[in-house]
């Protein structure tokens, strides 16, 4: 080969292949096929995403002043910190290693012209125009044109269709497609980051940062309006303290301190991912393997389920249902000629297996040639002695014909069959659409099963209010029938992807229709999308390269482990026995952890409510903080952190409805406004009746702790046995640490004066909370009625 420098343009010996010149030119221009990367955060910078946080850097700021004031045993929350940091840097690094494990690409050496030498390169070692042999067998390691020779490949792995597809010169191989029979040469024209598998790699790797539950969305939007608040708090109640009230250096930080770290619910990430990687553990047990723990709450909250045909709804294989000729008096012969045509095809897709098992007693045909399926002619034919036969997709077979056998094929169509029509052809067919007059002989009707489970799965998906939408590229009236012997709602309502042609036609058919046929890979994207601009929540099921991308951008995503490696590694949930009947397991597990933590994460709210609050009356009234950090860990570690963790791993397989943010502020609202009553209550009469600082910051937490264990009583609610233990351990283990370590937490001895205000501030939080919850809750479900009726 030479380079025409005028012409710009190589100039292509077939028979030589490149020279080691051309070779050495081609890897200086980065025109190898390299390996690309994934497109994923590395490993540093998923520890510096973490580590460099707004509020690590407020802990830091605040672990730093403690220490500056050699305020040591005020250092209790650092512990949580450190938990959350870690496991956010696990998680991710975690999904990063599954997306780098994805692979599409696994092709042996390959043969390659160079010099006019055949020589066995690895896929690496190729580069842009190299000249390569494909035979059967063979990978397709970049994308190639072919340009001498003739080979029949299938491109399930790319294109989801189980199709052998002729391929002669001037014919684009892609990459990821396997030889499945034949010989040819191809030359090289895209390679490295151009090829289709490549984009496709660096499509389905990359990391969505917008991509998070509902749950994990509230908890950022939570954090981002405390991280704003807690600034100018903080800056004044350490002036106030330091400057006006005249309060040492270490006083004041200390209770500057107790305020902000009161103010951020630093336990609730904590308890959120522990309790999502419980549910990990306990789904695979049931065979669930969860990629992304995010996802078990987002499938708990999807509204629409896609799902396959094959594969989802059916079992993967097929069957010949019934074999019916067009002259019964022929159906020995006619039979025979189809299981002499089977017998010459090679078993390449699921259709040709189940015609090959049924139609097994030939008649001794021999083929002369053998025209294989193509996924665009949609038949595959043979040729015995001057006679051509041919079997495929009734339109395509009978064109203008079809209406003369569209009663007696539709029958079938609309049992959920798929319908084969086999004819004697009068022309020659050439891997091209046929032309010529057909002679019908006979028709076979061919089914997947439903698969065990199924019917049950659907059921509860409807009773869940979640839509099904069923997509596939089989014929719409087949998968209709199908969808309604499943039990799916609506099957009648369904559509031939193919008319679909606009952006606005996808938005109107996923309002309208159920079932979608004749759908292609490319479609399946636009359909998700449609799907969620109708701001649904949605989640998909898939088995093949075909669906990563429409994975990728679904919601939720979930792939059958009897499918190809890359669909399960693109996929946040995987089915390891592609057992779709798993999956309302996989809900009730989300719904058990978003449940749970959105009513425990109330206790966390309780702590941050009231502590803005009385950071705000403090510096409203010039006030010193009441308590100090380590009496607020020691509040927040029995009434807050250890049940929390203990309720949020109870069974509850309730419906999850309402927005989480709000569900957790009506319910914590009343008992961080009751919090702060009695211990502003408390602080005004004790600073009238003289006590003294110590003795108001241990009254004020033990009043505190006493409503931490009310609201505690309310939310477990109703109490078993275990929680009855658990109260009793909790009240227990408080009273051991104010009692026997009372150092550790700066309890002191408080005066009868003060215990006696206490006492009456305890004893009138009661009603005072249970009349502001009636008060809030009543406001909440008047603003939905309202909300409902506009």
């Amino acid at each position: 080969m030479r380079q025409n420098h005028g012409m710009c343009r190589w100039i292509m010996d077939y028979s030589k292949g490149l020279s080691k010149e051309d070779v050495r030119l081609k890897f200086e221009n980065g025109e190898n096929n390299y390996k690309v990367q994934s497109s994923t955060q590395t490993v540093g910078e998923i520890i510096k995403s973490n580590v460099f946080t707004y509020f690590n850097l407020v802990f830091l700021v605040l672990a730093i002043l403690l220490a500056i004031a050699s305020a040591w045993r005020d250092m209790l929350f650092l512990p949580i910190i450190i938990a959350n940091t870690l496991i956010g840097i696990v998680q991710e690094v975690h999904s990063k290693k599954v997306l780098d494990n994805l692979s599409i690409l696994n092709s042996p050496k390959t043969k390659t012209l160079r010099d006019g030498q055949i020589v066995e390169l690895s896929s690496e070692e190729l580069v842009l125009d190299d000249i390569v042999i494909f035979e059967a067998g063979c990978q397709i390691p970049a994308d190639a044109v072919v340009v001498e020779g003739e080979i029949s490949v299938n491109e399930s792995l790319i294109t989801g269709e189980a199709d052998e597809i002729v391929k002669n010169p001037g014919k684009e191989l892609l990459s990821g497609s396997f030889v499945i029979s034949g010989q040819a040469k191809a030359r090289l024209c895209r390679v490295g980051r151009d090829s289709y598998v490549s984009k496709l790699t660096i499509a389905a790797t990359q990391t969505n940062k917008e991509e998070q539950s509902e749950m994990i969305r509230s908890l950022d939007n939570l954090i981002k309006i405390v991280g704003i608040i807690i600034i100018p708090i903080g800056i004044a109640l350490f002036v106030q303290a330091f400057f006006f009230n005249g309060g040492t250096f270490r006083e004041s930080i200390t209770s500057m301190v107790a305020a902000v770290i009161g103010m951020i619910p630093e336990g609730l990430y904590l308890l959120a991912s522990v309790a999502m990687a419980v549910s990990t553990v306990r789904l695979s047990k049931n065979k669930v393997l969860v990629h992304d723990m995010k996802c078990i709450e987002t499938l708990a909250r999807v509204n629409v389920l896609c799902v396959d045909k094959t594969g989802t709804i059916t079992e993967p294989g097929m069957c010949v249902y019934k074999f019916e000729p067009v002259d019964e008096s022929k159906k020995t012969e006619v039979f025979g000629l189809i299981s002499d045509m089977a017998a010459a095809s090679s078993k390449d897709n699921a259709t040709m297996e189940a015609l090959q098992e049924y139609f097994n007693a030939g008649s001794g045909h021999i083929a002369d040639k053998v025209y294989p399926f193509s996924s665009q002619t949609k038949y595959s034919g043979v040729t015995f002695e001057n006679e051509t036969y041919v079997i495929g997709a009734p339109e395509f077979v009978l064109r203008d014909r079809y209406g003369e056998y569209k009663d007696r094929i539709e029958k079938y169509s609309e049992k959920g069959y798929r319908v084969l029509v086999f004819a004697k052809y009068m022309g020659i067919p050439d891997q091209k659409p046929l032309t010529e007059d057909v002679e019908v002989l006979g028709f076979t009707a061919l089914s997947n099963p439903i698969r065990k489970g199924a019917v049950d799965t659907f059921r509860y998906f409807d009773e869940c209010g979640v839509e099904i939408k069923v997509i596939s590229g089989d014929n719409p009236v087949t998968v209709s029938a199908i969808a309604k012997e499943a039990g799916i709602a609506n099957p009648d309502k369904y559509i031939d992807a193919s008319d679909l042609k606009e952006e606005q036609d996808y938005y109107n058919a996923v309002e309208n229709y159920t079932v979608f046929g004749r759908v292609t890979p490319p479609q399946k994207r636009f359909l998700i999308k449609a799907i969620k601009e109708h701001g649904k929540t949605v989640a998909m099921t898939g088995d093949g390269v075909n669906d990563v991308l429409a994975l990728k951008d679904a919601d939720c995503s979930v792939a059958m482990a009897s499918g190809s490696d890359a669909a399960s590694n693109a996929s946040q949930l995987v089915l390891l026995d592609s057992d779709f009947s798993r999956m309302p397991n996989v809900v009730m597990e989300g719904r058990r952890v978003v449940n749970n933590i959105q009513r425990t994460a109330s206790l966390f709210l309780v702590k941050n409510i009231f502590s803005m609050l009385l950071a705000v009356f403090s510096v409203i009234l010039m006030l010193d903080y009441p308590l100090e950090p380590s009496q607020v860990s020691l509040i927040s570690m029995f009434t807050i952190g250890i049940p929390s963790f203990v309720l949020a791993l109870e069974p509850n397989k309730s419906l999850i409805s309402g927005h989480f943010l709000i569900n957790v502020i009506v319910k914590a609202f009343p008992a961080g406004l009751t919090d702060f009553l009695a211990v502003s209550g408390l602080v005004i009469f004790c600073r009238e009746f003289g006590v003294d600082s110590d003795c108001l910051s241990t009254s004020c937490t033990i009043l505190v702790a006493i409503v931490g264990f009310m609201i505690l009583y309310r939310i477990a609610r109703p109490l078993k046995r275990a929680y009855i233990f658990m109260m009793i351990a909790l009240v227990c283990g408080w009273l051991y640490c104010m009692l026997f370590i009372s150092h550790l937490f700066a309890i002191t001895s408080i005066s009868r004066q003060c215990a006696m205000l206490m006492v009456v501030f305890a004893i009138a939080t009661e009603p005072v909370l249970r009349y502001l919850s009636i008060i809030v809750e009543w406001i909440y479900k008047k603003m939905k009625k309202n909300v409902h009726a506009s």
